[in-house]
């Protein structure tokens, strides 16, 4: 399949344009939902929607995309906790490797598993150098990884981190606080990070305001990724949305 989503995304980051995209857990949805979701979506210009989760129990995977599918054209990125949350209704799959840790399975060992799959499925596959930093509080990505985050105070290690999912030929690094998370991953780290990596940097966890959306991308993030505070307060769509695109305008 054509990398038309990651072109994308290079393109924009060329421009220093940035995005905004809207995690859906199909675990915390119903249709009803994902209706109100998607509507709200459309209406604020969100560019992206990742689905998926750490645990994703409620089996309906494939019904939450296709529902997704039927009332919008917003590109449907899957964002996947095990090698078993994969559909080939999506457009584009992020192909995580948890690089912040040290556990061999979520490194490489559940993409040998999951391969033959993922070839099969049509899916535009990117590889995405995942991050775990520190949001101040366990998260179910740390439980379920059984690796311990980044500290949040060491950027450095973040910064090298980064740089070695890069050379090894990450296409994306996204850097994660977790759902739920305490406090958000810090600007200075996010500058830190996108300063020395030229890959597309995505950011997630902990962000619960429009206010410091917009500061994540003024710092360097290139997509923002929002799920915990819009399952709260679903209206925050068209504000954060909106915060993101400003970002880019006033840089």
């Amino acid at each position: 399949m054509k990398p038309q989503i990651y072109q994308s995304l290079t393109e924009k980051k060329q421009r220093a344009l940035k995005s905004f995209g809207v995690l859906i857990d199909p675990d915390k949805v119903d249709m009803p939902a994902i209706d109100q979701l998607t509507r709200l979506a459309n209406e604020a210009g969100v560019d992206y929607l990742l689905v998926g989760g750490s645990l994703v129990v409620s089996q309906h995977l494939d019904e939450c995309i296709l529902q997704i599918r039927q009332q919008s054209d917003i590109p449907v990125i899957l964002f996947p906790g095990s090698p078993s949350q994969i559909s080939k209704h999506a457009d584009a799959l992020l192909y995580l490797s948890l690089i912040s840790g040290r556990n061999p399975e979520l490194l490489i060992g559940q993409h040998v598993i999951s391969a033959p799959f993922v070839k099969k499925s049509g899916l535009e596959i990117m590889s995405t150098g995942y991050m775990v930093i520190d949001g101040g509080a366990p998260t179910t990505v740390s439980y379920i990884s059984n690796a311990s985050p980044i500290p949040s105070d060491k950027n450095e290690i973040a910064v090298c981190t980064a740089m070695a999912g890069e050379m090894l030929g990450m296409k994306l690094i996204f850097m994660d606080a977790g759902s739920g998370a305490r406090k958000p991953i810090s600007e200075e780290m996010i500058a830190a990070v996108s300063a020395s990596i030229e890959a597309p940097l995505l950011v997630g966890g902990g962000i619960t305001t429009p206010e410091k959306a917009w500061r994540n991308c003024r710092a360097g993030a290139d997509v923002v990724i929002v799920g915990n505070a819009i399952e709260k307060d679903i209206t925050l769509i068209k504000e954060m949305s909106a915060a993101v695109k400003e970002a880019a305008v006033s840089i």
